[in-house]
This record gives C-alpha cells, sequence and structure tokens, in this order.
C-alpha cells in the first residue's frame, strides 16, 4: 500500500538509489551503514538482531562522539535537482537519535567534495522514532548534500524530495519529455492506494506489479486519473502506455488529454484547458503499447492527464515529442 501523503508529496524523491544515488562518505557509521540512509523501502525494527558491533539499527548510526564535533555524511545525488523539502527520518531510534540536524549543499564533480558548502537547512531539533518534513527554501541546482547530526546518533532515512531542472543545451529532435531525467514529474492523481504515481516516468520497464501506478478498486461511479508535468514544454509525437506484469487489474481502457499551462495555480482535473490527445483506447494485460497515428495534434504542451477506465495498474508512460525552445 501506498504511504500517507505528506507535504512534499508533489515532489520527486531525488534520494533513490535507482536514480543512482549513492551514500559517498561518513565520518562514522560503525552500527549502522550509511547505504542504509537512502534504503529505499521503509525502516524496519527486529527486536532480537545483534551484529559484531552491537544492535542492529535499518539506518545510519555512528557511535558514541568521545571528541569535539560532529558526525556527517555524504549524498551525491544521481540527478542534480533542485530540493524543495526533505524528512529526517528518525524511526525505531530511541535512545541514540541525534538532538539536531542541519544540511549542507554544494555542486561538484567529486564523489566526497572538499570545496565549500551552502547551508540548505540550518541546525534543527529533532526527536526520537519521527518524521520530520522540513521545508526548503532554495531554487537553486544541487549535486551533493551534507547531513551534520550533533553530536552523533542514528537516523533511519533520509528522503530528499525536489524536481529536476533539464538543460536542453546539445538535444536536438525527440525525446521522453516526461522522464525523470528530463524533469518530468507526476503531481497529481486520484488514488495510489497500491503504487505510487510518481512510477510511471522512472528509467527502464518496471520490476514486479508494485513498481508501478495502482489504483484501489472502484466501487462507484467516474474514473481514476493522473496529472503528469513534463519537463519542457514539447510537440508530442509518440506515447507508450505500459501495463507491464498487471494481467488481472490493468485498465480496461485509457485515454489521455494535454494541455499547456503558464501557472502552476491553473491546473487542475477538470479545467477546460485540457484537449484530447489520445481518445478512450482499450488495453491488454502485461504489455507495452504504442499510439503515435492514433494521437490528436493539440501543439505545443506543457501537462498530460491520464484517464484509465475504470481503474487499475500502469507501469510506466512515455511521452515522446519535440521540446518547444525558447526564443
Amino acid at each position: 500500500m501506498a504511504a500517507e501523503q505528506h507535504p512534499f508529496h508533489e515532489w520527486i524523491q531525488l534520494e533513490q538509489p535507482r536514480l543512482g544515488t549513492r551514500v559517498t562518505y561518513a565520518t562514522d557509521d560503525y552500527f549502522a551503514a550509511k547505504e542504509r540512509l537512502i534504503d529505499a523501502h521503509p525502516p524496519d525494527f527486529i527486536a532480537d538482531k545483534y551484529d559484531d558491533h552491537g544492535k542492529w539499527m535499518d539506518g545510519w548510526e555512528s557511535r558514541r562522539k568521545r571528541t569535539p564535533g560532529h558526525d556527517h555524511c555524504i549524498i551525491r545525488l544521481g540527478v542534480p535537482g533542485v530540493i524543495h523539502g526533505v524528512d529526517i527520518d528518525t524511526s525505531n531510534f530511541t535512545g541514540n537519535f541525534p538532538p539536531q540536524a542541519s544540511i549542507d549543499a554544494c555542486v561538484s564533480d567529486d564523489d566526497v567534495p572538499v570545496g565549500e558548502w551552502d547551508e540548505l537547512l540550518s541546525q534543527t531539533n529533532l526527536q526520537g522514532d519521527q518524521h520530520h518534513y522540513l521545508a526548503v527554501d532554495s531554487d537553486a541546482v544541487w549535486t551533493h548534500l551534507r547531513l551534520n547530526i550533533y553530536p552523533d546518533g542514528g537516523v533511519a532515512r533520509l528522503r530528499v524530495y525536489g524536481e529536476v531542472r533539464f538543460d536542453l543545451a546539445g538535444i536536438d529532435g525527440v525525446i521522453d519529455l516526461v522522464a525523470v531525467d528530463n524533469g518530468g514529474r507526476a503531481i497529481a492523481c486520484s488514488d495510489e492506494h497500491y503504487g505510487s504515481m510518481h512510477n510511471l516516468n522512472i528509467a527502464e520497464r518496471g520490476v514486479n506489479m508494485g513498481d508501478g501506478w495502482e489504483t484501489a478498486r472502484r466501487r462507484g461511479p467516474g474514473n481514476d486519473w493522473v496529472i503528469l508535468a513534463l519537463g519542457h514544454p514539447g510537440k508530442i509525437e509518440h506515447v507508450e502506455i505500459d501495463t507491464a506484469h498487471f494481467k488481472g487489474n490493468y485498465p480496461d481502457r485509457v485515454s489521455l488529454e494535454a494541455a499547456f499551462f503558464d501557472a502552476a495555480a491553473n491546473i487542475s482535473v477538470d479545467s477546460e484547458q485540457w484537449q484530447p490527445l489520445l481518445l478512450e483506447s482499450k488495453l491488454e494485460m502485461d504489455r507495452q503499447h504504442e499510439f503515435d497515428s492514433q494521437l490528436e495534434d493539440v501543439g505545443v504542451v506543457s501537462h498530460v492527464k491520464m484517464s484509465i477506465y475504470p481503474d487499475g495498474g500502469v507501469s510506466r508512460l512515455r511521452i515522446y515529442g519535440r521540446p518547444q525552445r525558447d526564443e
């Protein structure tokens, strides 16, 4: 089941290992490995699990500091991005969480930058066994984060919510306008009971049924839908809708609409600006569906709405087109 929505649900999780993000350094990770900090799964607690260093904890945990200073670890983002919020999650850390934390950021080509860092989040009080959703006020693009904990202790997960700013320099031709690497993202949907809308535009095909967008069984009137923002406005030429792994629960039919919105405040599911891009079409189970000649000419658009009838699961959505360049 998808997790309850949090304050930054509309943004992409930039710390995901499947985007190429890595934890490249920690001052100390004696009790729990630094790599667990960005594990995609929610943190576990196993009461009777111990290893050679002591109690096994699902997160990053340093030993008790007996000298001046504080611990930190460095995260290299797989895709550079703008950060709008973070979650410093101390789940299951009760007597061993850090009392405070802060986050710095920089731009570097190195795994472990040695240059100057900019403060992204000032020193903030933490509580044990708790999510800490914290907004970030910055419009800069970053490649690295440094999580500082004061003075030591354990953090279960660091989630980093933001967006990818894709540079069109050197791009000439058709690209996947909605791909995460190209700045696309899902921004809203009717339901995501079993699978997140943010899986729809991840690279490569889905690995299983859980690696897609899936709604609950609809028992009333209507149908489910999802809205995606293109990384750059563009003219759509080809669409792929992939129902990989969905066999008894794929949607019966699908339709697409597109629009150009010049402000986020104008985007709504029932806006009169939506134009038909793909008329209602049948889907099949566990298959990549290609659409090109069936697409309507809607000109340059910034957003796409996919409607599924009445409900079900879609693994991936690819929207290929030519990005509009600023004159």
